[in-house]
């Protein structure tokens, strides 16, 4: 699990050089670094130079986060991982989450949206499950307008949220990928988590739980 220090100190009192020196030799020394950057600064531009979060970066932070009071932003290196992964990962609290891109994402839903005939990429994909063209004559079950942007929020309102039933009690991520379980394991293991956590000195009312386990390596026979 990740260790945390933080450096403190006034505006102007060399933190942002400091951490950024020191960013540079944990990583000489073969470390994976974040920096996570506070401020009570609004309006705050993020990665560009001669901010911080630029110099955190250039320092060789593999990833920074921004944390401000109109506005949190992550940027960390890309580990190929799957759009599903991502989601789940990082926007575990949010309803739906929807992507831009990723047209080769499997077992994900799309929406093609397209200009012209020649743009079209439901032959090249899987899992086209409506089309947004001007186009005339496409056919399909679900073909919305470009300025049909609130009748495509209904459509997905329908197709995924209304038919949510209170959703996962547990989700499981092995290796960043997600792992489908059924709903009585879900409800065995959230049961068995949270009886322990309930021994533990923890006086809070609990309405979420989250265990990340890092596994020491096997060693390779012979």
């Amino acid at each position: 699990m990740s260790s945390i220090v933080s450096f403190i100190g006034w505006h102007d009192s060399g933190k942002t050089t400091l951490v950024c020196q020191v960013v540079a030799e944990l990583k000489k020394l073969g470390y994976r670094v974040a920096v996570i950057k506070s401020s009570n600064d609004t309006g705050i531009a993020f990665d560009t130079p001669g901010t911080d979060t630029f110099k955190h970066k250039e320092a060789g932070a593999d990833s920074v986060m921004l944390v401000a009071p109109d506005q949190m932003i992550l940027q960390t290196a890309n580990s190929d991982l799957s759009l599903r992964t991502l989601a789940h990962r990082y926007f575990p609290d949010v309803d739906i989450v929807i992507g831009e891109g990723f047209k080769r994402a499997r077992k994900i839903p799309k929406i093609e949206v397209f200009c012209n005939n020649d743009q079209k990429l439901r032959d090249e994909v899987h899992g086209v499950i409506a089309v947004a063209t001007n186009v005339e004559g496409v056919p399909g079950d679900y073909v919305f307008r470009l300025d049909e942007a609130k009748e495509i929020a209904l459509f997905i309102e329908k197709r995924f949220l209304t038919q949510k039933h209170g959703g996962e009690i547990t989700a499981l991520l092995v290796n960043g990928n997600k792992i489908p379980i059924k709903e009585y394991i879900q409800e065995a293991l959230a049961g068995t988590v949270a009886g322990f956590v309930q021994t533990l000195k923890f006086n809070d009312e609990i309405e979420e739980i989250e265990i990340r386990v890092r596994l020491a390596p096997t060693k390779k026979k012979g």
